[in-house]
């Protein structure tokens, strides 16, 4: 894989096309989820993992799956993935898969995962696959964390609480209290509170995608403009 087929593969998972910002896809669990920072990075993680395994596992068997049996054969191998994530969550890290619950089941249907396998997976070679797996998943991740620490602050005006569910008892103390006496906003905690807060997301990356391809139509028009008048 060369270099420029790497860093394009990269920024579509984290910008150009962000399972979340630009396909709108997985918000259940990202909506549902991103309560606190902690839980957004559980399920984040969980989610790449099953995205890397499930676009590898693909990738090396796409010359023998059959075209019309190509779906079924590609939400056995997620739902194994996700069987064995929820297996080891609920054994190592048990309480933080409590309050994920069924969320870690669902990842099998998660649209985010199921669209990689089936629009780029079943294509590409095993390395481009993983790549794109987890550069999806990590983009993925991204937002969840951001929407995580976004509703954690404006809800309960702190951050990493509850890290020793994920980090074990060392990181008990690890909270951060970013507003004093603060007594909550429960607008933030609940859906309605996630779906303003990614409105916000989306908004925000819209200006930063149309600022930067204004600039670099007026660099284009500029450069042009020199190269017609050499004499100035």
């Amino acid at each position: 894989m060369s270099n420029i087929e790497f860093k394009k593969l990269t920024l579509n998972g984290f910008w150009h096309n962000n399972p979340v910002l630009i396909q709108l896809l997985g918000l259940c669990p990202l909506l549902a989820v991103s309560s606190t920072f902690i839980n957004a990075l559980g399920l984040g993680i969980a989610t790449t993992l099953v995205m890397i395994g499930s676009n590898v596992t693909v990738s090396l068997i796409r010359d023998n799956i059959k075209q019309e049996l190509r779906i079924p054969i590609f939400v056995l191998i997620i739902a194994s993935f996700v069987t064995i994530i929820e297996l080891a969550m609920n054994a190592y890290l048990h309480e933080l898969y409590n309050i994920l619950g069924i969320f870690i089941p669902l990842i099998v249907t998660n649209c985010v995962i199921i669209a990689r396998v089936e629009s780029f997976a079943s294509k590409n070679s095993v390395q481009a696959s993983f790549i794109d797996g987890l550069a999806m998943g990590l983009g993925f991740t991204i937002i969840l964390l951001i929407l995580g620490s976004m509703r954690e602050i404006i809800g309960q005006g702190t951050l990493f609480s509850h890290a020793h569910l994920m980090f074990g008892e060392s990181f008990r103390d690890i909270q951060l209290l970013i507003i004093e006496d603060y007594r909550g906003f429960l607008l933030a905690i609940l859906p309605p509170g996630a779906f303003i807060c990614l409105g916000l997301l989306i908004a925000l990356k819209n200006v930063i995608e149309n600022y930067r391809v204004k600039s670099q139509t007026n660099s284009n028009i500029s450069v042009n403009t020199i190269s017609s008048n050499p004499e100035n």
